[in-house]
C-alpha cells in the first residue's frame, strides 16, 4: 500500500533583521520566529546587502546606525535588486533620517526605544499589503487585475495590473509605496483622501504612527512626477483634508 504524498507546505516568510546591537537583533529575531517567521541577521552594512541578494528576504528591518554601510545607502543599493518592504530603525527625534530614509525608498520606520511586539505588528502589516501584480486586484469580482484598463490624466497614464506609472511616454521610477498611494488616489478620481485614509488602504488599518508619513511620500511622488505642488497637475492637496488625484 503506497502512502498519499503530504501537500506541499509553503515556505515561511523570510525577514532579514540588521542592527549591529547584537542584543536589539536577537531580540527582534526572537519575536519574529516566534510568529513563524524565517529569520535571518546581519550585523553590518556590507553583509546586510550580501544577505539580501542571497536570501531575497519579503521584509528587511534596518537600522540605520551601521558600521560599513550605513542604513541609507544600505537601503539606496536594496532599491536597485529587491522590491522588499523595508522598515527602517531610527533614533528618537532624527527627523533628517527618515526623512532621507524613505526618498531612497523605505516603506516605513519605528523609532528607537520601540516595542518588539509593535515591530512584529507593523511587519505583519506590510506583509498584508500584496506584492507585484496581486495588489492591483482591487476590481471587481471576477475581473483580473491584468483585464483593468490603464488610468488617464493628462500626459501621466497609471496601470493597475503592471504596476507602472508612464509619464509622457517614460516609465517613472517610483517606489512600491509610492505606487500604492497614486493607485488608491486614481482608483477614485474625485475622492479626496485624508491622511489617515490613505494609511488604511497603503498601509494597513491597525498601523499606528505619525500619519504625516503620507506627505513625505506625497512630496517624493510628486517631484518624481515633476508635479509643482503650488500648481499640482497629477496630485492635489486639499486644504485641511489631504489630497485627490487630479486630472492632469
Amino acid at each position: 500500500m503506497t502512502s498519499t504524498p503530504a501537500p506541499d507546505t509553503p515556505a515561511p516568510t523570510r525577514v532579514l533583521v540588521v542592527d549591529d546591537e547584537r542584543a536589539i537583533a536577537q531580540l527582534v529575531s526572537t519575536y519574529l520566529s516566534r510568529v513563524g517567521y524565517d529569520v535571518a541577521v546581519a550585523h553590518t552594512g556590507p553583509d546586510a546587502v550580501t544577505a539580501a541578494r542571497a536570501q531575497d528576504p519579503a521584509v528587511l528591518v534596518l537600522d540605520l546606525g551601521l558600521p560599513g554601510l550605513d542604513g541609507i545607502e544600505v537601503c539606496r543599493q536594496l532599491r536597485t535588486f529587491s522590491d522588499c518592504y523595508i522598515l527602517m530603525l531610527t533614533a528618537r527625534g532624527d527627523e533628517m533620517d527618515r526623512i532621507i530614509g524613505l526618498s531612497v525608498g523605505a516603506d516605513d520606520y519605528i523609532t528607537k526605544p520601540f516595542s518588539a511586539r509593535e515591530l512584529v505588528a507593523r511587519a505583519q502589516a506590510v506583509l498584508r499589503r500584496p506584492r507585484g501584480p496581486a495588489a492591483a486586484a482591487q476590481t471587481a469580482p471576477g475581473t483580473s487585475s491584468q483585464e483593468e484598463p490603464p488610468r488617464v490624466f493628462g500626459d501621466l497614464t497609471v496601470h493597475p495590473g503592471a504596476r507602472q506609472a508612464v509619464l509622457s511616454g517614460e516609465l517613472v521610477p517610483v517606489t512600491r509605496t509610492e505606487f500604492d498611494i497614486l493607485e488608491a488616489l486614481s482608483r477614485r478620481p474625485s475622492f479626496a483622501f485624508s491622511r489617515r485614509t490613505l494609511v488604511d488602504q497603503v498601509w494597513d488599518p491597525a498601523w499606528v504612527g505619525d500619519e504625516h508619513i503620507v506627505d513625505v511620500h506625497i512630496a517624493h511622488l510628486r517631484r518624481k512626477l515633476g508635479d509643482d505642488p503650488a500648481q499640482p497637475r497629477f496630485i492635489e492637496t486639499v486644504r485641511g483634508i489631504g489630497y485627490r488625484m487630479g486630472k492632469g
